[in-house]
């Protein structure tokens, strides 16, 4: 997406997020969270170690920052270069990633447990399996935007 329609949206994606106090994590490019007020940037595993220029960058702005990790060496590196959290993928298979090999819940749980970071499980996740995560923070994309009822759907991930 052009950055123009990027910070178009993100400014939109701002507003209803604040309207709904949720957060707003930006993928990968500082410069329109920057612009927008968001609450983090989120890199690629592949940009773990341009966390401490995107820090300085920012110039000590209060932004989390988070990586996508799919290993341990991974989430190690990620926590030496100043990530504040990192999403641990795919646990089960997913339709954005066929064909990915996926961690499955008792890899995934180990991981997060030897994690020197907070870890949100990421991929695959559905009302049918997520119960398996436990307490552990999920994001989702399909189990939503997929489901017959996104409300309900959104409804039954969070516990409610």
């Amino acid at each position: 997406m052009p950055s123009s329609r990027l910070l178009a949206l993100a400014s939109r994606l701002r507003d209803i997020t604040r309207n709904n106090h949720a957060r707003l994590i930006i993928h990968t490019q500082a410069d329109i969270a920057e612009a927008v007020g968001a609450d983090g940037i989120h890199v690629t595993s592949n940009q773990i170690t341009a966390i401490p220029q995107i820090r300085s960058w920012l110039g000590g702005q209060a932004m989390s920052i988070s990586a996508s990790c799919h290993h341990i060496e991974e989430l190690t590196a990620a926590a030496k270069q100043g990530a504040d959290w990192a999403t641990l993928s795919p646990v089960f298979p997913t339709l954005s990633h066929p064909g990915t090999p996926h961690l499955g819940i008792d890899v995934f749980h180990d991981l997060a447990a030897r994690s020197p970071l907070p870890v949100v499980a990421l991929g695959g996740i559905t009302v049918q399996n997520a119960p398996g995560l436990g307490s552990t923070p999920i994001a989702v994309i399909g189990a939503i935007l997929d489901a017959d009822n996104p409300s309900l759907a959104a409804k039954a991930l969070s516990g409610e």
